[in-house]
């Protein structure tokens, strides 16, 4: 089984310069793109079990971690939507031919963008589209209405705002800066044109992503084949070994698809 080869690009200049880690396993295609979720690393249950698939399949994967996640370069608090967007863009240059675009939670919502971006260049090589817990226009949809006038007086007076996370035992900082530029990047309210599959993997028992969030999405998608599939007893990871069952199955069926 050969390796995944570590790389980094440098994505940015001047002050917005950042040093992106990226994990390449070569192999045919199509190839699977991971994008992970907010405060997720590459080296996480769902990635890593996306290129153990990979690995078994003989199929080319492709993932990396966020400026300010993991191992890349870049401050958290710099990051947004639109930069995050610009970075995933970067990455998926490096890869060839047509790929599989898998995103959890906030990758969801990247892996669309991302998606929509290629279309407008002319550039469009996902062939499918595997989203998990899609966390669709999250920074104005499911972050801002948890607020509360102390944590918006926070935010306007010193830029951010902490708050507790089920995930880490330190709260995650959420910046003005990310809310107010998601408001470029928002996809509901009008239709979400893929040109391709759309596979979304939702739980049913998701205290951060909601299920009617995943019918939302599903609603805006009027002229793509989508499958949606509930797992009644799941959480916003998905990551038991049946969730992952289901992830690799979704997956397969995407890369077999003509």
């Amino acid at each position: 089984m050969t390796d995944a080869r570590a790389q980094r690009l440098t994505i940015g200049k001047g002050m917005a310069s950042r040093s992106i880690a990226v994990l390449s396993r070569p192999g045919r295609a199509p190839g699977l793109f991971w994008l992970g979720g907010f405060r997720s690393e590459m080296t996480g249950g769902k990635a890593t079990a996306i290129d153990r698939l990979g690995a078994a399949d003989g199929l080319a994967v492709t993932r990396f971690d966020y400026s300010g996640h993991g191992q890349s370069g870049g401050d958290f608090l710099d990051g947004t939507i639109g930069r995050w967007l610009e970075e995933a863009l970067a990455v998926f240059a490096t890869t060839h031919g047509p790929q599989v675009v898998i995103g959890s939670s906030m990758g969801g919502w990247l892996a669309l963008l991302l998606n929509r971006a290629l279309r407008e260049s002319g550039a469009a090589r996902v062939r499918a589209l595997i989203l998990i817990a899609p966390a669709l226009d999250m920074t104005e949809e499911l972050m801002r209405p948890e607020f509360t006038p102390e944590d918006l007086e926070t935010l306007a007076r010193q830029g951010y705002v902490e708050q507790p996370s089920d995930y880490s035992d330190e709260p995650y900082p959420i910046t003005a800066r990310l809310i107010e530029e998601g408001r470029d990047h928002l996809l509901f309210g009008g239709p979400i044109e893929t040109g391709c599959p759309v596979t979304i993997l939702q739980g049913g028992k998701d205290p951060d992503v909601p299920p009617a969030h995943a019918l939302r999405l599903v609603s805006h998608l009027l002229h793509d084949p989508v499958t949606l599939t509930l797992v009644p007893d799941g959480d916003h990871r998905l990551s038991r070994e049946s969730d992952l069952d289901l992830l690799r199955a979704a997956v397969r069926r995407a890369v077999e698809e003509e």
